[in-house]
């Protein structure tokens, strides 16, 4: 029984960080839409760096409080699925069919990334404090 209950919090965890994941990409990017035009007819966008910035930094609490608990394949795998999932659905709608590529793009990015921060949190242990006599 206790077996299963860890398999089902697991689980759990997985689609509670996916769906934060997703629900990160759509208040930080999914209104943006619009690429910028400049004077020289450079175009940017849709995303600014502020906004990209925002979503790693709204992400690292979900990835860090699952990492402290030990569900590091929660972590990266739930918090993978919901960015590429909203990635694709954002960008499914370009015609040339190159939007795979940038989904693709933010899949590996963020497995890198969510399994990194995710192992260094799970191994890191603080310090035992030591005393020093008479302070």
């Amino acid at each position: 029984m206790a077996k299963r209950t860890h398999l089902i919090r697991h689980l759990l965890t997985t689609l509670a960080l996916a769906g934060a994941a997703a629900a990160a990409w759509a208040a930080w990017l999914g209104w943006d839409q619009q690429r910028d035009q400049h004077a020289d007819g450079y175009t940017t966008g849709p995303y600014e760096a502020w906004q990209v910035v925002g979503l790693v930094f709204t992400l690292l609490a979900p990835v860090y409080w699952a990492a402290a608990r030990a569900y590091v394949p929660a972590a990266v795998l739930g918090t993978t699925a919901g960015l590429t999932v909203a990635a694709y659905y954002d960008w499914s709608d370009d015609a040339s069919g190159l939007f795979v590529i940038g989904v693709g793009m933010i899949m590996l990015g963020t497995l890198a990334a969510t399994g990194l921060v995710s192992s260094l949190v799970s191994t890191w242990k603080p310090r035992a404090r030591v005393e020093l006599p008479g302070h």
